[in-house]
């Protein structure tokens, strides 16, 4: 039972890469060993921000909380807009063969990295655990975020691109790079406004039950 889980782990998190790499043409170019750069870079660029992060931006260790500490440490992720850039650039070929080898070795290598430790040994597990199907479905997301990234930093860079879309790619960029800093405000906002509804929800019954019994 807990290799049958662990096989649906496996499958749901490295299957949509394989075919994404199969369907989307990057199999008929050979770009196997491009896509394998990409995640070498991946690896560089990663061992950069870590000795950054460790070195100009400690561990926050409660007290007040440094929005602008926090604000910086998410800007340092704009190195992976650098590091899509540095692999479309050394690939030469259409825009989206640039685009699909950055952000399928990037994500592949991000996967390798970071999720097939924790569910080789977690989904083996005794017991069942949803998380490690929620972590295979994230890593789908991770795929469509740096195809995304990719595509963002190659319209950027194109110097025919139109100047009234500019400032839309450029915002864009800004949330692919600060999206989890803005989704914890966002998720934050999210729990005080469903607490409110659910307290004056509450509120208006309370009232109503003590009117009645009154």
């Amino acid at each position: 039972m807990t290799l049958f889980h662990f096989g649906n782990c496996f499958a749901l998190a490295y299957f949509p890469y394989f075919i994404t790499y199969k369907c989307s043409g990057l199999s008929e170019y050979n770009a196997f060993w491009k896509c394998v750069q990409a995640g070498v870079t991946y690896l560089f660029v990663q061992l950069c921000k870590m000795l950054f992060l460790a070195t100009f931006f400690p561990t926050w260790e409660g007290g007040i909380y440094d929005f602008i500490g926090e604000f910086m440490k998410a800007s340092v992720d704009v190195a992976d807009l650098v590091g899509l850039n540095l692999v479309m650039s050394r690939n030469a070929g259409k825009g989206e063969y640039k685009i699909m080898v950055a952000a399928l070795g990037w994500a592949t290598a991000e996967l390798i990295m970071s999720r097939c430790i924790p569910l080789w040994v977690g989904a083996r597990g005794i017991e069942f655990d949803w998380k490690y199907i929620q972590m295979s479905i994230d890593s789908n997301i991770s795929l469509v975020h740096y195809i995304i990234a990719s595509a963002q930093v190659w319209m950027i860079t194109r110097y025919d691109l139109y100047h009234t879309f500019r400032p839309a790619v450029l915002l864009l960029m800004f949330l692919s790079v600060y999206k989890a800093f803005v989704m914890d405000w966002t998720a934050l906002l999210a729990r005080a406004v469903v607490t409110g509804l659910l307290a004056l929800s509450t509120l208006a019954l309370y009232v109503a039950v003590v009117n009645v019994h009154s």
